[in-house]
């Protein structure tokens, strides 16, 4: 980039996330520090933290910036949590959960993406990310229970095997609808047995695949 990637990650968050209401003092620290800029090609790094998602291949894109800031606010993460990203994508939403000081685990179906995540994170330090190349609507059963879980992308429901692998408290966070690229975000959460669902309003996000989706 020809300008101060700080300077310009400060603004981002200024202008896009704390300007929209997100004050989560750790979202908004994760956010300043990932080089969201190493997370896109080369030709689209200008455009990297700019207010809308971009596109990195395969037909998936990375999200917006407030919109990776919001889910990450919903999770309600503290350190040390274990938390499952289904949907590694560009890498960067992972890195931002790693930066709250997360253990993460990330799946990621399509070879290609998987390889060049494990690359970013890899080169940027991020070594204790654990990434898997599977299904990730069956979720990671090995590695269960999760504290949080998180889906960045729209399937028609809520995956079975995902709720089995949220920990009890637990937070998992997924948009669903019953139409592709239109869903209402979800954020369910387990407590001593009882399961709470919070609409948190309506998205688009690419489809999730597999076993439990579309």
């Amino acid at each position: 980039m020809s300008v101060d990637p700080k300077r310009v990650r400060e603004k981002m968050v200024r202008e896009q996330i704390e300007a929209r209401g997100i004050k989560d003092e750790e979202v908004l620290r994760a956010m300043r520090r990932v080089p969201r800029h190493m997370f896109v090609d080369e030709a689209l790094q200008a455009q990297a933290y700019a207010d809308h998602p971009l596109p990195i291949g395969h037909g998936q894109t990375i999200s917006q910036p407030y919109v990776v800031a919001m889910m990450s606010a919903m999770l309600e993460v503290k350190p040390g949590m274990k938390v499952l990203e289904i949907g590694t994508g560009s890498g960067y939403q992972a890195a931002v959960l790693a930066e709250m000081g997360a253990d993460v685990y990330t799946v990621e179906r399509i070879k290609a993406l998987y390889q060049a995540a494990r690359q970013r994170f890899n080169q940027l330090k991020y070594l204790y990310v654990k990434t898997k190349l599977d299904d990730g609507t069956a979720g990671w059963p090995e590695q269960a229970p999760f504290d949080r879980i998180l889906v960045t992308a729209g399937g028609p429901e809520v995956p079975a095997p995902l709720m089995e692998q949220l920990d009890d408290p637990g937070i998992l966070v997924i948009p669903v609808g019953e139409s592709k690229r239109h869903q209402q975000l979800l954020r369910v959460i387990k407590d001593r047995g009882e399961i709470k669902r919070e609409n948190m309003g309506s998205v688009a996000f690419v489809d999730l695949v597999g076993k439990f989706g579309w």
